[in-house]
């Protein structure tokens, strides 16, 4: 018999969330917690520093969400704001890391041409930091959750510009993979995000940005960009029980463009 019910909406009330990467009002991290917090989640965000907390603390202060610096090269401070999550909320429902980065000088040159400092710090930030994250945060999700990290579509494909985050997303997004496989048994959810380029204050950092977000809205199959809310709300149902049958995959929010040649 085919059932008539409704289908509800998700939610993630009562929910407890630590969310990383905080830069401005168009960080996808920023798009995220707000959203998240509307839907009734209880949260603490993070930003690199002091100096970045100027920018982000008139989002975040309004909405009374606790915000903290967190600058993962830095060592200690990873695990300090772990600490400082678990102590205020109690436990992890969701953790949500939007972290990359590396040197201008490696970015905006051929692959060919990076230095082993600049790749091994853009990995470093950018994708190892989503392993200790984990590693942190997994025993305080004694009832499972989901994790999810920010990847791009330059995983997958070559793209022009995208230079050396290319290699380090593809890691990225294998390392999604493993980590599915490994937490899985402890009801840990694990994915990757892929949307479409977006001017967030990190991608203004890659050489011929606006030639790349061009060539997305020309090629996307919907004729335009994706919102910082669409991704949000990707984000947000992937660390609510509505998404509890999915782990371990690369999910596009991209208007289309990873389907076409």
């Amino acid at each position: 018999m085919t059932s008539t019910s409704t289908p509800t909406s998700f939610t993630l009330a009562g929910k407890k969330g630590l969310i990383l990467g905080l830069a401005s009002e168009q960080s996808i991290a920023w798009g995220c917690a707000r959203l998240a917090q509307q839907q009734g989640a209880e949260l603490v965000v993070s930003c690199l520093n002091e100096k970045a907390m100027g920018f982000v603390r008139p989002l975040t202060e309004p909405l009374g969400m606790d915000l903290q610096p967190c600058n993962v090269e830095q060592p200690g401070e990873l695990d300090r704001l772990v600490a400082h999550a678990v102590q205020k909320l109690g436990q992890l429902d969701f953790v949500i890391h939007s972290i990359a980065w590396a040197p201008l000088e490696d970015l905006h040159g051929q692959v060919i041409d990076s230095s082993s400092t600049g790749f091994a710090r853009a990995m470093e930030v950018s994708c190892h930091s989503f392993a200790t994250l984990a590693k942190l945060c997994a025993p305080h999700m004694t009832q499972g959750g989901s994790m999810l990290a920010m990847t791009y579509l330059g995983a997958d494909e070559a793209v022009p510009h995208y230079g050396l985050m290319g290699p380090v997303k593809a890691a990225l997004e294998s390392l999604v993979r493993y980590m599915a496989l490994e937490l899985g048994p402890q009801g840990i959810r694990v994915h990757a995000v892929s949307p479409g380029p977006i001017p967030t204050r990190a991608a203004r950092g890659i050489s011929g940005f606006d030639e790349l977000m061009a060539h997305a809205l020309a090629k996307a199959p919907l004729r335009r960009l994706v919102t910082l809310d669409e991704i949000a709300q990707l984000s947000t149902f992937l660390c609510a029980d509505a998404s509890s049958g999915m782990t371990g995959q690369t999910i596009y929010v991209d208007a289309g463009c990873h389907a076409v040649a």
